[in-house]
């Protein structure tokens, strides 16, 4: 028979010390916290801390409380303001779009043999991407306040996609069509067309950089990553700031198969899907450099993020002009531009019509803050309105290349407003009244993109540089009041007269 084993006590002391252990640090705290809060009048007793408010409740609040404040509902200038667009015109124009988009449909599902009947795409006057083309105006891209803006937003988040197509940079990089006027060529970033259900169009940007990476301090700003949350800040911004020039743009998780793969007529497009080693559904652009599947955008495994930016009215309809930028950059690793290194610079574009009179440096010069705020670099170009003349508000697109870094704040963007030395009065007013703690830049933006379904939209780092940068661009202001008087400084909101065409050197080139 045999004897006892000798590790048995061993065993049976560490168990002991096990449930000692167990008793001392879970369960008798456990029973502590219990008998405290049942013993009846005990004075130590915590009561629930009650529940905050909820955050977009906050947010309706805060951001009511600045549209509401008399800087935001300036009397409009008398009469009504001058549209963009006549709407008969435009229905006539569009209704012909959507009959030759359901005749080439019609034709693509024969050529498939798809036997199915497909209802004809309908064009509806009331449809929101429409009635916000009807909207823009000599004022903006959208009245304050309209609520066109806020059910496209939502259409743009809810429709069902039924085509997509590359854009046309994509598709002038190709060779496959002359966009030359509006075309700012990027191989390294992805942009498709999708149109939905009610006959509107959006840009997709998808998501190429996560939220808290910071862009390489050695990278170059031309080369820098093109982010979809800069689209969708960028439009809030834009907002906040009263300039109205970024069209509605808002977040959306897109199924890159259903909505995108499957719905495309483009059969390069269609060429450049592959399922990555993840199992994840990924795709590239297509074009002669730069695109190859390490650069590719990827779902999860279908599912992916991206910013949809509300299309502009068709050329045909509303034609536009794309400018070089006064203050353009050199966009070569060791080259300069004559502004970074003559600090008169201004004085030479003041004597370029239409920098000369009018309106036009003044809004380079709105363009410029709200660059410097999002930390864009890469505003090479400007357009406006063909119909509005040369006091026409320039169109602030493509900001993707915002909001990168926000631990740095690059001030050579403040660079005209720095060496010109003047400001329109109400930018001036609504930076100073942002400033203010109770509409603290920060806090509105914060409370502004908690809207959108893809919030957090920026990081706090991001939200917080805002306040710093507003801090740098009214001490700049200080500083030229300082040196030329508030007089010359500060100019007010009024056209001035038109000069001469024998003065007029435009810069289209």
């Amino acid at each position: 028979m045999p004897g006892p084993r000798r590790d048995r006590p061993a065993v049976l002391l560490l168990l002991g010390a096990l449930l000692a252990a167990d008793l001392y640090f879970h369960l008798w705290p456990r029973a502590r916290r219990e008998l405290a809060a049942g013993a009846p009048g005990c004075p130590c007793r915590r009561r629930p801390a009650p529940a905050a408010p909820p955050p977009r409740a906050r947010a309706a609040s805060a951001l009511r409380r600045l549209f509401a404040h008399p800087l935001y509902r300036a009397a409009a200038p008398p009469g009504p303001a001058e549209p963009l667009l006549g709407a008969r015109e435009a229905l006539r124009y569009y209704r012909r779009k959507a009959a030759r988009w359901n005749r080439r449909h019609k034709l693509y599902r024969e050529e498939l043999n798809l036997t199915s009947p497909a209802a004809p795409l309908p064009l509806r006057p009331e449809a929101s991407w429409l009635q916000f083309h009807l909207g823009i105006s000599r004022d903006g891209l959208y009245p304050r306040s309209s609520p066109t803006v806020n059910r496209l937003l939502r259409d743009m988040q809810d429709f069902t996609t039924i085509s997509a197509d590359y854009s046309q940079d994509e598709k002038a990089l190709l060779g496959a069509c002359d966009c030359s006027q509006i075309v700012k060529p990027s191989g390294v970033h992805l942009k498709l067309v999708l149109r939905f259900q009610d006959f509107g169009k959006a840009m997709f940007k998808p998501m190429r950089q996560k939220r808290e990476e910071e862009t390489p301090e050695d990278f170059f700003y031309f080369v820098d990553f093109q982010r979809h949350n800069a689209e969708i800040a960028a439009f809030h911004l834009d907002r906040i700031l009263d300039f109205r020039r970024v069209p509605p743009t808002v977040g959306r998780l897109i199924n890159v198969t259903k909505e995108i793969l499957e719905v495309t007529k483009n059969e390069i497009l269609q060429s450049v899907f592959f399922v990555s080693p993840a199992s994840n559904v990924c795709f590239f652009a297509k074009c002669p450099y730069m695109c190859k599947t390490e650069y590719a955008v990827c779902g999860n495994p279908h599912l992916l993020e991206g910013s949809l930016s509300a299309f502009l009215p068709s050329l045909n309809l509303a034609p536009r002009l794309s400018i070089p930028n006064p203050w353009i950059r050199s966009y070569s690793f060791d080259g300069k531009e004559e502004w970074e290194v003559n600090p008169l610079y201004c004085n030479t574009v003041r004597e370029i019509y239409p920098y000369s009179s009018g309106n036009r440096l003044l809004n380079i010069i709105d363009m410029a803050i709200f660059d410097f705020l999002i930390g864009n670099m890469d505003r090479h170009h400007y357009e406006m309105f063909t119909k509005f003349g040369d006091d026409g508000f320039l169109l602030h697109l493509d900001n993707a290349r915002g909001f990168g870094r926000h631990s740095h704040d690059e001030t050579s963007i403040l660079a005209p407003l720095s060496q010109c030395c003047t400001i329109k009065r109400t930018t001036l007013l609504r930076l100073q009244l942002l400033a203010e703690p109770e509409y603290r830049l920060s806090d509105v933006m914060r409370e502004s993109l908690l809207q959108d379904r893809l919030a957090p939209v920026l990081t706090e780092p991001h939200l917080l540089a805002l306040d710093r940068r507003l801090q740098l661009i009214l001490k700049a202001v200080r500083k030229c009041i300082d040196t030329y008087g508030e007089a010359k400084v500060v100019a007010n909101d009024t056209t001035q007269p038109e000069a001469p065409a024998s003065e007029r050197v435009k810069l289209t080139t």
